[in-house]
């Protein structure tokens, strides 16, 4: 894949004393889903705000298509489409009047074809001769995301795009969003819903007090840090874990009618069938087997604290 943006080497000061970015690289490949994931505060919202051109930067370089933020504003502006987290839209202004003036800010031509094909795939063609004020939130978020790719931009920034929407419209953003990628629009993503970033990224990349902790892969992520949970209901109670068995770091619960046992996928043995094997020697016959697998959720939660 070849590289659309490139970040060096990005550090962000705010009034001199706080770094909201240290020292950050990362590279996006064309084409992408990248999610963008960090706790409130952790700098998500100001690297996409350098990579726009719409923070300075205090040292580093940000390159967009081979073009640098700085020396070629205006073409580098030209290829972005930024939906941020807030909703600033006029509300007495008709929908399509608003995104028509978007796409002439780039100083782009009308084009009424292409704006009425961009209203149907968001579902807002019968809503665009409406008031914006009388449109629900999650219409209005929609026309934020139609001005933003109202001048057929190649990147699209989606800063928090589905907050404050209900479950039913966030999976028809998801949707959209899967149609872009299909398009060739490179998408990058902020959200607090993990469950979001493990649904449509190719790659997570997870942000904490102005640094990149990592960007992998979202699958190879998961399988190299996932750990499995195997739970074993018994057919008797157990007050403690027997000594044959404390080898495989049991761990007692529901007042002792089962136990968990945690495992890693990735390793060639997981330790099951010598668990097993060993359970019948002693005479602990089981009733139940269950696996759990650890979330994307669960990586993000221990990175962070870590």
């Amino acid at each position: 894949m070849s590289v659309i943006i490139s970040v060096e080497n990005l550090v962000k000061v705010y009034g001199n004393e706080f770094p909201a970015v240290k020292n950050l690289n990362l590279n996006i490949n064309k084409g992408e889903i990248i999610a963008l994931l960090g706790p409130n505060g952790a700098g998500k919202t100001t690297l996409i705000s350098t990579i726009c051109g719409l923070a300075s930067i205090t040292s580093g370089t940000i390159k967009v298509n081979n073009l640098d933020v700085i020396k070629d504003y205006r073409k580098t502006r030209e290829i972005i489409g930024l939906v941020p987290q807030e909703l600033a839209l006029e509300p007495f202004e008709k929908v399509m009047n608003a995104v028509r003036f978007s796409r002439r800010l780039f100083g782009k031509k009308d084009d009424n074809v292409y704006l009425d094909k961009l209203l149907t795939k968001l579902q807002l063609f019968e809503k665009k001769n409406n008031i914006i004020k009388s449109l629900s939130g999650g219409m209005k978020r929609r026309v934020m995301i139609a001005k933003a790719l109202s001048h057929n931009p190649q990147i699209l920034f989606l800063d928090e795009p589905t907050a404050g929407v209900d479950v039913e419209l966030r999976k028809d953003m998801w949707n959209i969003i899967k149609e872009l990628k299909a398009e060739g629009v490179t998408i990058i993503l902020t959200t607090h819903y993990i469950e979001e970033a493990e649904m449509i990224a190719d790659r997570i990349g997870i942000i904490n007090k102005g640094e990149l902790l990592l960007v992998e892969e979202k699958n190879k992520l998961i399988k190299r840090m996932s750990v499995k949970t195997l739970k074993i209901k018994l057919k008797k109670t157990l007050t403690q874990i027997p000594k044959k068995l404390n080898k495989y770091n049991l761990k007692l619960i529901d007042e002792g009618n089962s136990f968990h046992y945690f495992y890693n996928t990735s390793k060639e043995k997981t330790g099951i069938t010598s668990l097993l094997y060993d359970m019948n020697e002693i005479g602990i016959n089981l009733f139940d087997i269950q696996t759990e697998e650890t979330s994307l959720e669960e990586i993000f939660v221990k990175i962070i604290k870590d």
